[in-house]
């Protein structure tokens, strides 16, 4: 895999980049990865609902064609596009998703950090509290139907939103923030779109919205939880460790 630094970035520039990129390679075309910040920007994903972007304000609003539903891009964000030729690689588009989760928890552990999955729920959440306990989480889950991260793929139904605390009681997502988020799209077995870290952000604009289409869904940031790291650091762990869990899958001889 070819990995690029990219840096700033415009996001439609980049999501161009990335559907000429897709559209133009052969089987033979080396798989890719682009780490990129970009400036201020809301992304609407293909199941998205209006309702879920609340007061964009002066931040613009581009809808794209991957998974999901509204997310919000900025300064201090370390967003991963990874471009991979899933036949060639040898597995699908399910653990194509898990290897990206993957790779955000193992940069997550290189800062001490422990992160979470939560079933039905794409991306990586943290303990706000107690970001360094690794206990495992009680077992949590968003009922299905869910629309899947990889969009096109499965149900677009809008599951229930258990809050946290909502009603009173233990919501899926009490005590935890997100911190990382994902949505893909999948054309002609090749991948782009990917996921985003937060590292030292402005976390304001995540009030303009319901992220990812959950209403009182925190967001957090590596800062935040009190890891104090650079853009160019996080984003050399988090390219070193997508790069390697996204390599072909070997067959024992």
């Amino acid at each position: 895999m070819r990995v690029e630094l990219r840096g700033r970035i415009g996001y439609e520039a980049a999501y161009a980049a990335m559907q000429a990129f897709t559209a133009a390679r052969t089987p033979g075309t080396p798989d890719e990865l682009w780490l990129c910040e970009h400036p201020p920007v809301f992304t609407q994903g293909i199941a998205g609902r209006p309702d879920h972007l609340l007061a964009p304000g002066d931040i613009p609003v581009v809808a794209t064609n991957r998974g999901g539903q509204v997310t919000y891009h900025g300064p201090g964000q370390v967003v991963a596009y990874p471009m991979v030729d899933l036949q060639r690689a040898g597995y699908f588009i399910k653990e194509y998703v898990y290897r990206l989760e993957e790779a955000v928890l193992r940069t997550l552990r290189r800062y001490g950090v422990t992160g979470h999955r939560i079933a039905g729920a794409p991306g990586i959440y943290v303990r706000v509290d107690d970001p360094f306990s690794h206990a495992r989480l009680p077992s949590r889950g968003l009922p299905s139907p869910h629309p899947s991260p990889a969009g096109g793929r499965g149900s677009n139904a809008e599951p229930p939103l258990p809050l946290a605390g909502e009603g009173g009681g233990e919501g899926v997502f009490t005590g935890l923030g997100k911190i990382a988020a994902l949505g893909v799209k999948v054309s002609r077995h090749c991948t782009y779109h990917g996921v985003a870290l937060n590292v030292a952000m402005d976390l304001e604009p995540f009030e303009r919205i319901n992220p990812c289409g959950y209403q009182g869904l925190r967001t957090v940031d590596l800062s935040t939880i009190g890891v104090s790291t650079t853009w160019n650091e996080a984003a050399q762990a988090l390219g070193q460790e997508l790069s390697a869990l996204l390599a072909p899958r070997r067959d024992p001889e």
